[in-house]
C-alpha cells in the first residue's frame, strides 16, 4: 500500500484552466472522498491520479514515486468505473482475472486470487455466469473484484454507485466501506452525493471550480464549515442561510427579525453577514423566525417542516412526530450555541 501526494497540480484544456494548483495529502490506508457539484474537477483529479488525464503541471506521487509520466498500467492502481466496464463475452471469473492473465500470471495463481476475491464479495456462485445474467449490484461487485485481485497500492472509484437504485446504493456503500476496513488499501472515491461522502469517508475533500474548499473528517466539515459553500453543500436538508446586518448584539434580517449572535463571538456593528443554522437546530419558540408553514414532509424517522419566513423558505427538522399543517403560523427559534456566522462579501466563516 501507499499514500498519494498532490502538489500544485494544474490542468488546462487549451487555455481553459479546470484544476487550480491543488495540494492534497492522502495517507497510506486512508479512505478519502472527493465531493462537489458537477464540473468541480473531482473526476479530473481522479483521472490525473490514475494516469487517464495528462498533468499540465505539478506533481502526483504514489508512495515515493512521482508518477506524472507513467502510464496507468505502471502506477500500481486499480480503478472502478461508474459503468462497470465488464467484458460481456467473458464470464465473471474471466473478467476478474483478465488483468492478471495479461500480466502473464499462471492459471493456478489467477484462480486462487479470483477465488479469494469472489469469497470476499459473495461472488463464488456466479463465477461461471456472464455479466448479462447479473444484477447491477452484482456487476459492480465484479468490477470491484477485478480491482481486488490486482492487489494495488491504491483503489480509485469514479462514482461507482450512480447507476444503482436507492436501496442498492445504501447496501453497496456499506459493502465498499467494509471492504476497505478489511483490505486497508488506500482509496480515493469520487461522488457528487454528500450522503455517500459523509457515511463512507475517513476524510472528505470538498471541491468547487477546480479548487479545494475544505479538507477534513465528515463531522468536522459538518460542524465547522469554513465558508457558505461547504455549509450549504454538506448536510441534508441543507443549512438555512439568511443575510442580515449586525446591530446591538444581534443579527437583524431584512424584515427586522432579530436573531441572537453565537455566544462569545464579537462582530462589529454594521457588518453584513450570513446567519446559518441547520434544520435540526431550530425548535418551536417564542422568539425567532415567524412565518407560515408551507410544506410538511414526514419521512418516518423525522419530519421536515418548511416555513415561509423573512421572505424565504426556512427548513426545520424534528425527530418526533409533530401536528403542524400547511397554513399554521409558527415561530422557529435557533439553538444559539449551534449558529454559524459567515461574512456576506467573502462567504468565509467568522
Amino acid at each position: 500500500m501507499a499514500g498519494v501526494t498532490i502538489r500544485d497540480l494544474k490542468k488546462f484544456y487549451g487555455k481553459v484552466q479546470v484544476v487550480h494548483g491543488l495540494d492534497l495529502d492522502i495517507a497510506d490506508g486512508e479512505f478519502v472522498v472527493l465531493v462537489g457539484p458537477s464540473g468541480c474537477g473531482k473526476s479530473t483529479l481522479l483521472r490525473m491520479i490514475a494516469g487517464l488525464e495528462e498533468v499540465t503541471s505539478g506533481d502526483v506521487r504514489i508512495g515515493e514515486r512521482r508518477v506524472n509520466n507513467l502510464p496507468p498500467s505502471e502506477r500500481d492502481i486499480a480503478m472502478v468505473f461508474q459503468n462497470y466496464a465488464l467484458y460481456p463475452h467473458k464470464t465473471v471469473g474471466a473478467n476478474m482475472g483478465f488483468a492478471l492473465k495479461m500480466r502473464g500470471m499462471d492459471k493456478a495463481a489467477i484462480a486462487e486470487k479470483v477465488a479469494r476475491a469472489a469469497g470476499i464479495l459473495g461472488l463464488t456462485p456466479y463465477l461461471d455466469r456472464y455479466p448479462r445474467a447479473l444484477s447491477g449490484g452484482q456487476r459492480q461487485r465484479v468490477a470491484m473484484g477485478r480491482a481486488i485481485v490486482r492487489d494495488p497500492k491504491v483503489f480509485l472509484f469514479d462514482e461507482p454507485l450512480s447507476n444503482l437504485d436507492a436501496k442498492l446504493r445504501v447496501q453497496m456503500r456499506t459493502e465498499i466501506r467494509e471492504l476497505h476496513l478489511r483490505l486497508k488499501t488506500t482509496t480515493v472515491y469520487v461522488t457528487h452525493d454528500q450522503i455517500e461522502a459523509m457515511t463512507m469517508a475517513d476524510k472528505i475533500v470538498v471541491m468547487q471550480g477546480g479548487r479545494i474548499e475544505q479538507v477534513g473528517a465528515p463531522l468536522e466539515l459538518y460542524d465547522s464549515p469554513v465558508n457558505t459553500f461547504v455549509a450549504g453543500f454538506i448536510g441534508s436538508p441543507a443549512m438555512n442561510m439568511m443575510p442580515g446586518v449586525v446591530r446591538d448584539g444581534a443579527v437583524v434580517l431584512g424584515d427586522d427579525t432579530r436573531l441572537p449572535l453565537p455566544p462569545g463571538l464579537s462582530v462589529d456593528a454594521g457588518r453584513e453577514v450570513i446567519y446559518g443554522v441547520r434544520p435540526e437546530h431550530l425548535a418551536v419558540g417564542a422568539e425567532g423566525l415567524t412565518g407560515t408553514v408551507a410544506v410538511v414532509e414526514p419521512t418516518g424517522s423525522e419530519t421536515h417542516v418548511v416555513l415561509r419566513a423573512t421572505g424565504r423558505e426556512v427548513v426545520a427538522m424534528f425527530r418526533d412526530r409533530v401536528p403542524f399543517r400547511p397554513g399554521d403560523q409558527l415561530t422557529f427559534a435557533p439553538d444559539v450555541e449551534k449558529v454559524h456566522l459567515f461574512d456576506k462579501a467573502t462567504g468565509a466563516r467568522i
